[in-house]
């Protein structure tokens, strides 16, 4: 059904023209207690949405319109393993991955929790042997290095982790390759031991391009290191896969082979065997606490009232200013330096769930779904892209993301952390007038025509929303409940545009073309069936000799 023939739909475009009309530094002087009552915590992780451009009037709205949309439905469908998938006619059941109470999950009548049990404990039993050195390469070294080559869900996700879970790392060194670009690997490869490397090829199909032409050149690279013994790529190389045809054939054992099911997208994966680097790098109980956190994530979005819950809330907001205040990207800043790949990973969790320009039943969108995001760690931001949020015309809202403690922690640095990230909520809200403006310069001695002409370039429009979310730590616990956070805050908003948010179809069609065009760069194929401007490419490719 069509989201804006809904009367709350209706009520939030007649309340929008007003709420740019009072500045957000007004709504705070007239009304103090906004900071607390629009504030929400769960899982150890506060959401403070104070600073956004509402009111009850528009939160109320807001929360209506997740009623009319059936959201709570929608979720419930997806926790029992219904088909909610419904363009490949697949379960949505990451949730199942990270479940931690007896009850059965099915799909098409099986319970599939005991599968999912199984293959995490081969996971965990394979990663004790290489933690603890009882795995051994083809010298009888054991394992200092692991490479993990994947691409898309295969890649960020464990990156990710890995990266924000560091300070806890106490197995082998993880590295990960995912671009074609023969740059990344061999640089990779350079510093590496072979006798004492493990790769791990992570591919649901063992088909996929980019991760089969890295895992080739590894490949090659061992077998170069081993005298072309064939006996050594089982000691090597492992597999997150279900393709067992094709692992084998690669020469990996499918006693290696650890697989996940159909009804766990790529994006979504990382509680699966695709966490296998993460397990490797922590240990089987950090993987737990992983999961822990995601699972009571998903219980407080699974019971928690709407008003109070948070993907909801941060849902509903996004909402608001994408399809009634004009914006069309959101912004990522977390300020803990480890947390430097959560945008890359939100970017395809939200993009490749939401990018999409039809409805479940296939009909035409004439609504904005999907924003832009991006983003990088906020105490780099502010010396580059801040300055577009706070003086550019674009409204972007930011999320500002903070772990009040983590390990390792200097404590002079934290104070300074934690100061610039509130401090850059409160400028976006707060901006600076004219007046204030000219009373600062003339202060500095600026006055006459210089001070006028200056004032213009200092003048902050404030006014700009921000949501903060604080973790009271950055572990893994944590970690889980704000990945699981984000995961249903992009669940909800599909929802209430009435989109499949678990298929990903917009991927294809480049990949299809690719396979084409290098048969036609290695000469096996010819460049007719391409546009003029492909083949003008393609040529110029070939005429440099590359």
């Amino acid at each position: 059904m069509n989201p804006t023939l809904t009367p709350s739909w209706q009520q939030l475009g007649a309340l929008a023209p007003e709420s740019g009309a009072v500045h957000l530094r007004e709504r705070f002087e007239t009304d103090p207690a906004r900071a607390e009552r629009y504030r929400a915590e769960a899982c150890g992780i506060s959401l403070d949405y104070s600073k956004n451009r509402i009111d009850d009037a528009v939160l109320k709205a807001l929360l209506a319109l997740a009623e009319a949309r059936g959201v709570s439905t929608l979720r419930d469908a997806m926790f029992s393993g219904e088909p909610i998938n419904n363009t490949e006619g697949r379960a949505v059941l990451h949730t199942a991955l990270r479940k931690q109470d007896a009850a059965p999950v099915r799909v098409a009548g099986e319970d599939v929790m005991p599968a999912v049990r199984e293959v995490r404990q081969r996971c965990y039993a394979f990663a004790e042997r290489v933690r603890s050195g009882a795995w051994l390469g083809f010298t009888g070294a054991t394992i200092s290095d692991v490479v993990n080559i994947g691409i898309g869900g295969s890649d960020l996700g464990p990156l990710m982790v890995c990266e924000a879970l560091k300070p806890y790392a106490d197995g082998p060194r993880l590295h990960f390759v995912s671009n074609v670009d023969s740059a990344q690997i061999v640089a990779t490869l350079k510093g590496l031991d072979p006798a004492r490397t493990l790769f791990i090829i992570a591919s649901k199909t063992f088909t996929t391009i980019e991760t089969l032409s890295n895992a080739r050149t590894a490949r090659q690279w061992l077998l170069d290191a081993a005298g072309g013994d064939e006996a050594a790529i089982a000691k090597h190389f492992v597999a997150v896969s279900t393709n067992r045809e094709k692992v084998t054939a690669f020469g990996i054992d499918a006693d290696n082979m650890f697989g996940f099911w159909d009804w766990v997208g790529g994006r979504y994966s990382l509680w699966s065997a695709i966490g296998l680097p993460i397990i490797i790098a922590q240990g089987a109980q950090r993987f737990d606490e992983l999961l822990h956190g995601a699972y009571e994530m998903d219980e407080h979005f699974r019971t928690a009232p709407l008003a109070s819950n948070l993907p909801v809330l941060l849902a509903l907001l996004g909402i608001w200013y994408i399809n009634f205040l004009g914006a069309r990207s959101q912004v990522i800043a977390p300020y803990n330096q480890t947390l430097h790949r959560l945008p890359a990973f939100l970017q395809q969790l939200d993009m490749e769930s939401n990018g999409k320009g039809v409805r479940r039943d296939g009909e035409r969108i004439a609504y904005s779904t999907g924003p832009v995001i991006w983003g990088e760690p906020g105490i780099n931001g502010q010396h580059a892209y801040f300055q577009l949020l706070h003086q550019g015309t674009a409204l972007i809202p930011v999320d500002f993301i903070l772990a009040l403690r983590q390990p390792d922690t200097l404590a002079s640095h934290q104070r300074t952390l934690m100061a610039s990230c509130f401090a850059q909520s409160a400028a976006l809200m707060r901006g600076k007038t004219a007046d204030e403006v000219r009373a600062e310069l003339s202060a500095r001695g600026f006055s006459g025509d210089a001070l006028e002409a200056a004032i213009p370039h200092r003048v902050f429009s404030g006014n700009r929303p921000s949501n903060t979310l604080l973790l009271d730590e950055l572990n893994p616990r944590r970690l889980g409940a704000l990945i699981a956070l984000y995961e249903h805050k992009v669940f909800v908003q599909g929802a209430i545009w009435d989109l499949n948010s678990f298929d990903q179809w917009g991927v294809e069609l480049g990949k299809q073309l690719a396979s084409g065009i290098e048969a036609v760069l290695a000469g096996t194929a010819d460049a007719s069936a391409y546009d003029a401007s492909t083949q003008a490419l393609i040529a110029r490719a070939q005429a440099s000799g590359a």
